[in-house]
């Protein structure tokens, strides 16, 4: 089994967890992490703002074994529909550190790193603004909260704030745990939000750079599988689970992104 990378601003989960990316069928998920959907919620400006969690479901299974190729029956579970469903499982990502491709935008007190190659079309990024440009503007306190913030709120980590001054990213402290992305605004679904370090493999025994977040697809139809592309929003995929917001829930804004080594 290969060694793991970790990303900057990263620690890996315990060793109960993991998930196997299964070369032509789904993921196996082990450790039981909870497993909820994720609605993303907009403000009075109608910008993506926060999640709020839905509907949970058992992972009591060892593994729990969760599709990929969007044509399940039985979501967020597989039930076989990979074998005779029109997709490619084909692992196609690169076997390298999501910072080794990053532009760096730089500010007054922030930089901010962008992969846009992971982009999950959330649109976190928008809101107040853009998070380029909040960045730029990082030395105004009000901007530098906010670039802080829309970066973090990114969940496949194409953006990442980093403090200009000690070098350190700005990550939410995620407990590992899984989020199944609902997109109401759009009228999509999206991908599995996997946080809090858990390792994902391949059968092979490769393990992928471990990342304190990061969205893997569940249509089928990315083009750098096993993470989510964004395609889920263009071909307007759907789920179809029986799922709505928990408006008592804390929403994830509630807590501020911190530095972290």
């Amino acid at each position: 089994m290969s060694t793991p990378k970790i990303e900057t601003g990263s620690r890996q989960a315990d060793d109960c967890y993991s998930i196997t990316v299964s070369e032509k069928g789904p993921y196996l998920v082990y450790g039981r992490p909870p497993l909820a959907t994720q609605f993303i919620m907009l403000n009075a400006e109608y910008e993506s703002w926060y999640f709020l969690p839905g509907r949970h479901f058992p992972t009591a299974s060892e593994p729990t074994a969760l599709c990929r190729c969007g044509a399940s029956k039985h979501k967020p579970y597989c039930d076989g529909s990979h074998t005779s469903a029109r997709w490619d499982p084909t692992l196609t990502a690169r076997d390298e550190p999501l910072l080794a491709h990053s532009e760096e935008i730089r500010g007054e007190t922030l930089a901010m790193s962008d992969n846009a190659q992971y982009c999950v079309f959330a649109r976190f990024c928008h809101a107040s603004g853009d998070a380029w440009a909040l960045t730029e503007r990082s030395g105004d306190p009000t901007s530098r909260r906010l670039a802080i913030r829309a970066a973090s709120m990114c969940p496949g980590g194409r953006l990442m704030a980093w403090d200009r001054d000690s070098g350190r990213p700005y990550e939410f402290r995620f407990e590992p745990s899984l989020g199944l992305i609902e997109d109401p605004a759009i009228g999509s679904s999206g991908g599995l939000w996997v946080r809090g370090g858990i390792p994902l493999r391949r059968q092979t025994g490769q393990t992928y750079e471990i990342r304190n977040r990061m969205v893997l697809c569940r249509c089928g139809q990315s083009a750098n599988k096993p993470y989510c592309d964004g395609t889920h929003a263009s071909i307007k995929w759907q789920d179809h689970l029986d799922a709505a917001p928990e408006e008592a829930s804390e929403p994830l804004t509630e807590r501020e992104a911190v530095p972290v080594p």
